[in-house]
């Protein structure tokens, strides 16, 4: 089996492209020039890899068509919400055009791969017990973004009888999630104040809930999903909500030190989500997918992980 993964230098791209090898898949990998391979630096002489971006359709149709790939896994994207009111067109192109490109590269190519496309909870724009029937209404160009690739790939599922699956995936963490997301600059803060190198944790908005799971489980998620016979979508959650201040919380906990955080307002989206939680239901009866890791263990893995 030949797979290839878009974004694959990412938290999950890495973890996907391990489990993968472990599978004993032949791995593709569009990787973009001087782009950092930190995450996947022990696997990478056995990676294939292809030096393409998004926003190069000529290149993308062509290495689609020289690899003749199994199965497809679109994760790449401008994927921080903060980021997209920051460079909202930018994220456009790359989040939601960029999964254009793709889609009509494969088309073009005449190539049948099944393919996984990472869709996002931040598409709902907030809610508890949110599932595959919910309604969306992004509240960032992020989601925005995301919601027009979700749709472009229901579209050319249904009108060209592509096998395209979107993971409706919220959040998951691991110790290879980037310094820009909230988890991991808590555990970074937590960590340097525990050196003696730092005083205070510096966090935005202390009251906002997210369902927080782990990354190497939403992963084998992904590639349960392209075993089904036919393509679907489907929540991957917890089905849990914690607060960020319950997450600094744990954090400060696992450290064995005093709770030190500062709220900056600087720090604050201009339209933030409140509540994000899901029900993963359907994954639970299609693909028998469970989360096992729960919120405290997630906290001191990442936490451990940065005083190591």
């Amino acid at each position: 089996m030949k797979a290839l993964i878009t974004g694959c230098t990412g938290q999950d791209g890495s973890y996907l492209a391990e489990l993968l090898l472990k599978k004993g898949y032949e791995v593709h990998a569009f990787i973009r020039r001087f782009e950092s391979t930190k995450n996947i630096a022990p696997i990478l002489p056995q990676l294939n890899v292809h030096d393409v971006d998004l926003l190069d359709f000529p290149s993308m149709l062509a290495a689609i068509q020289s690899v003749k790939p199994d199965e497809v896994y679109h994760l790449a994207s401008q994927s921080f919400v903060g980021s997209s009111f920051d460079s909202p067109v930018h994220t456009g192109e790359v989040t939601g055009m960029g999964t254009l490109r793709l889609l009509e590269a494969i088309r073009m190519s005449g190539v049948k791969p099944r393919i996984y496309n990472a869709a996002t909870s931040e598409m709902y724009g907030g809610g508890e017990n949110l599932d595959e029937s919910t309604p969306f209404a992004p509240k960032s160009p992020y989601g925005s973004a995301k919601l027009f690739s979700y749709w472009l790939c229901r579209n050319y599922r249904e009108s060209y009888g592509l096998y395209v699956s979107n993971g409706i995936l919220f959040n998951h963490e691991s110790i290879r999630r980037g310094s820009e997301f909230v988890t991991k600059r808590i555990a970074e803060g937590v960590a340097r104040i525990k050196r003696g190198e730092s005083n205070f944790v510096t966090l935005g908005n202390l009251t906002a809930k997210r369902d927080w799971g782990w990354a190497p489980e939403y992963v084998a998620g992904m590639v349960e999903m392209l075993k089904l016979d036919e393509p679907t979508d489907m929540v991957l959650a917890t089905g849990e909500a914690h607060s960020v201040r319950e997450f600094a919380t744990e954090a400060f906990k696992a450290a064995g030190i005093p709770y030190r955080v500062l709220v900056d307002s600087s720090l604050m989206r201009p339209n933030d989500i409140q509540v994000l939680s899901g029900n993963p239901a359907k994954a639970r009866r299609l693909i028998g997918w469970e989360p096992k890791v729960r919120f405290t263990d997630i906290v001191q893995k990442m936490v451990a992980h940065e005083l190591e």
